[in-house]
């Protein structure tokens, strides 16, 4: 990890030991991957000023996210399959999230269960729900988020349909792996993380697995999830869910202002841009592009997050700069995972931690509770 300088070292290390039908699973996006490229491009072209002459001393990136205190303005994204990047990947990230002061998302679709990761932690950390059919569930699963002290629940709105991602499709994507030759052939190449899988039993969606109904093992898991994700959710459902959580909600796949509208009259506590990482509605506009226009039109009733193509810590500053109380980052830290377990994770924080503390300096300020559109370059 000491040679590792920025998030394409670590990608680039994790395609090297993980599976490809899980390493192509957190590094793809649906159809033509456009939106994907596109929450990556249109970082880029936003532009900072350089200022000098100014005191650089005594930096501070210590700001908060929905009233929690956070090293930095960052939180790991709820990702679905974490485990299989890694073996017990969620409890590994889950730790090196803690104890670098940052918020860690448990995603519904995770590997490691809600239980699991509250046994390798101290602190609370936030729990991603998917509103399925079967709300019988998704009580169970919001009653398992309390007893575990989660702070937060992140409630996800874009995946009422699940968007054509080619690259699982061609894979054969399943959790855990199918052994035909294609499968056992990916793994074989990857000794290591194989190695890693024969230690631990969790291999399967710890959150469903004994847990929904009549899902007892994998048979019947496929089916369950093919009909449970719910296309009749609304905005009533929300008030719904907020009611039945009793604490802090945050709405998650937010892209349009009028939707944004919506959420703020919702009464929670934040909204996340996101188009789901460019995994669902393929030609939809960047998240970064689309944040200044949200931030302007309800960021004074609810805070504004941010998720979708954060590479860098530069990108963790546009952001800020553009609005954002808090950005998400999901592929930097499963790169990081794949590439090195918990110490990967670590060193991923570190890298955007660095980034963002140069690039703060460079455009002249000490806080970055004082970042704002002053620092973007016309």
């Amino acid at each position: 990890m000491s040679k590792i300088l920025e998030i394409s070292d670590l990608k680039a290390i994790a395609k090297r030991r993980v599976p490809k039908m899980f390493f192509d699973y957190a590094d793809s996006g649906a159809w033509t991957e456009g939106t994907y490229r596109a929450n990556e491009e249109d970082f880029r072209k936003v532009k900072l000023r350089q200022r000098v002459l100014v005191d650089m001393t005594n930096r501070s990136l210590e700001s908060t996210m929905i009233g929690q205190t956070v090293s930095m303005p960052v939180a790991l994204a709820p990702t679905g399959l974490t485990g299989m990047q890694h073996a017990d990947g969620e409890m590994l990230a889950a730790r090196a999230a803690e104890e670098f002061g940052v918020p860690f998302t448990l995603s519904t679709m995770s590997i490691c269960s809600i239980e699991d990761v509250a046994s390798v932690t101290s602190k609370p950390f936030w729990f991603q729900l998917y509103v399925m059919r079967d709300r019988d569930f998704v009580k169970n699963l919001i009653d398992r988020a309390k007893a575990a002290k989660c702070s937060a629940l992140v409630l996800t709105l874009d995946l009422q349909i699940l968007g054509q991602r080619h690259k699982d499709l061609r894979n054969g994507l399943s959790a855990p792996p199918k052994f035909t030759p294609k499968h056992i052939w990916q793994m074989a190449t990857r000794p290591l993380w194989c190695l890693q899988m024969l230690k631990t039993q969790r291999r399967s969606f710890g959150n469903i697995v004994g847990h929904a109904k009549n899902v007892s093992d994998l048979s019947s898991l496929s089916s369950w999830t093919a009909e449970q994700f719910d296309p009749q959710l609304s905005w009533e459902n929300v008030g719904e869910i907020r009611k039945m959580w009793g604490g802090p909600l945050i709405l998650k796949g937010i892209l349009d202002v009028e939707d944004a509208r919506m959420a703020a009259r919702t009464g929670a506590d934040a909204i996340i841009v996101s188009n789901h990482g460019g995994r669902q509605l393929d030609g939809a506009p960047s998240s970064i592009s689309m944040l200044p226009k949200i931030v302007d039109a309800v960021g004074h009733q609810i805070e504004v997050h941010v998720d979708g193509g954060i590479r860098s810590g530069q990108d963790v500053l546009k952001a800020v700069a553009l609005g954002a109380k808090g950005t998400y980052i999901g592929r930097p830290f499963l790169y990081g995972l794949g590439a090195g377990g918990k110490a990967g994770v670590t060193t991923a924080l570190d890298i955007i931690r660095k980034e963002l503390d140069i690039t703060m300096a460079l455009c002249g300020k000490r806080d970055i509770r004082d970042i704002n559109r002053d620092v973007i370059a016309e």
